[in-house]
């Protein structure tokens, strides 16, 4: 019976999140077929709650998140930190800006404006059996200032105090999106997918993802050659060699869900491309935590399409601001699997206006890791 339960915890460790979406789908829509209307209610009110919680944690994950990885950044000095910051955050606005160009061009041409994402998630005919108000602490805008002033302080001041305190936080943070969030999130995407079932909505939503995926793919593959074609001939080296070197790290990424967790693989094959090991060293580090080129375009493409879901007008005037402000909200978040959406939520809500019904789409959407 013990070797039975261990092997059950180590399916349960090795099965990524992945797997899990796509069973929470697939059980999603197969049960939207024919459930009886008290489990439907019964999943709404896990929904109502889950968002309930996730609109409480919001702020409280940007200010866990973002004020220690700012801080952090100050034990580090010189010349190579800042180079190694200003191309990372370069990089970072560049693959935003490239997959604004490309989603905005393409997805008005591959998507048709659904009036019913405003109903996304929600069964109008059904309720929950009962709703807790679960208001958060501060808004959005209050918790990225606090996170900026605080992290920025922290940095400038050097003290161990405040420091260790918002390390402790960030802990929590992490705790609390490993533990309970992401483990959570297969059942609210089932019964997300349930819900679009009953509404006649599973089909389209899925036929849309599947586009908006094939054009991140796309946008990724051109962004990578061209990152490691600048790299090559500032290095004198074959780009191609070293993207194929570099391979392995970025299967280990996709297996494992978290540019932190691949630091070790991405350390060696670094060094293997012929970066001198101190070099290596530093910036490897410091960049799976700030350079954030690929969470940054899938962020964008999926809010792009989700806005011509729903109808509503795509600016870049818009999305400017929001993809700089996005480079920086983002950072440390890869360090945690799901992290990165979950830190762009507060940013989604404030500068693009997304409700709940939006962010459980980008939530889904961002599931599956490129």
């Amino acid at each position: 019976m013990l070797k039975l339960r261990r092997r059950k915890l180590n399916l349960n460790l090795k099965w990524g999140l992945l797997p899990q979406i796509i069973l929470a789908i697939s059980a999603g829509i197969v049960c939207g077929l024919f459930v009886p209307t008290w489990f439907v209610r019964v999943v709404l009110t896990f929904n109502g709650l889950f968002s309930n919680f996730l609109g409480f944690m919001i702020p409280l994950l940007i200010l866990g998140l973002v004020a220690p990885g700012i801080a952090e950044l100050g034990r580090s000095a010189g010349k190579l930190l800042f180079i190694t910051v200003a191309l990372a955050y370069g990089f970072t606005l560049v693959s935003g800006f490239f997959s604004y160009a490309v989603s905005a061009a393409a997805f008005p041409y591959l998507l048709e404006p659904a009036s019913g994402i405003a109903s996304f998630g929600q069964v109008p005919e059904l309720s929950p059996y009962f709703v807790i108000a679960m208001p958060p602490l501060f808004n959005v805008m209050t918790a990225l200032v606090l996170a900026f002033t605080l992290g920025l302080g922290m940095a400038v001041i050097q003290g161990s105090r405040l420091k260790g305190a918002m390390l402790d936080f960030r802990d929590i943070i992490d705790k609390i999106i490993i533990k309970i969030i992401i483990p959570l999130l297969p059942i609210y995407i089932f019964g997300i997918f349930m819900n679009m079932t009953v509404n006649g909505q599973a089909k389209e939503v899925l036929s849309v993802f599947a586009q908006i995926i094939v054009i991140i793919f796309a946008i990724t593959v051109v962004m990578l050659l061209l990152q490691f074609l600048l790299a090559g001939i500032i290095g004198g080296k074959n780009p191609f060699r070293m993207l194929k070197h570099m391979l392995v790290a970025y299967a280990t990424a996709l297996g494992t869900q978290s540019s932190a967790a691949t630091i070790p693989v991405t350390l060696r094959q670094t060094e293997k491309i012929g970066v001198r090991e101190e070099v290596a060293g530093f910036v490897v580090p410091l960049c799976a935590t700030i350079h954030m080129s690929g969470s940054t375009m899938k962020i964008v493409s999926c809010a792009i399409a989700v806005m011509i879901m729903n109808g509503e007008a795509v600016s870049l005037t818009q999305f400017a601001g929001f993809i700089c402000m996005l480079g920086i909200t983002i950072i440390a978040a890869p360090g945690v699997p799901g992290g990165a959406i979950m830190a762009a939520l507060g940013v989604l809500e404030s500068m693009l206006g997304f409700g709940q019904p939006e962010l459980a789409l980008m939530i889904t959407a961002q599931s599956p890791r490129l």
